[in-house]
């Protein structure tokens, strides 16, 4: 089963209290903090993420397992662990963009 977590919106312009992805060059800001659990995301002009991402609104899911989640899927990232128990994932269905997320621990 999944449920909702958050909708991702990629900007063109850093916001203060951004937290930092080194390892995709982008900067979040923290959707719990957000009424409407909205995301923003800058990345950096040399980030290494698909351009999808960079460009496309998600909704992200949280789901309890990621890997059978993706599976058959369009899979535009692959499971990724973005911090301690959290891996995420970006698959299209149809048109849309979603993340899907698996939290342990």
């Amino acid at each position: 089963m999944a449920t909702f977590a958050h909708f991702g919106v990629p900007t063109r312009t850093k916001m203060d209290g951004m937290d930092y992805l080194e390892g995709g060059k982008v900067w979040l800001t923290d959707p719990e903090a957000s009424p409407y659990k909205i995301e923003f995301l800058y990345f950096e002009p040399d980030s290494p993420m698909p351009e999808l991402l960079k460009t496309k609104c998600h909704a992200a899911y949280l789901v309890d397992d990621l890997d059978a989640a993706v599976a058959g899927q369009e899979v535009v990232v692959e499971p990724m662990e973005v911090s301690p128990g959290l891996r995420v994932a970006f698959i299209t269905q149809d048109a849309a963009l979603i993340e899907l997320m698996e939290q342990k621990g």
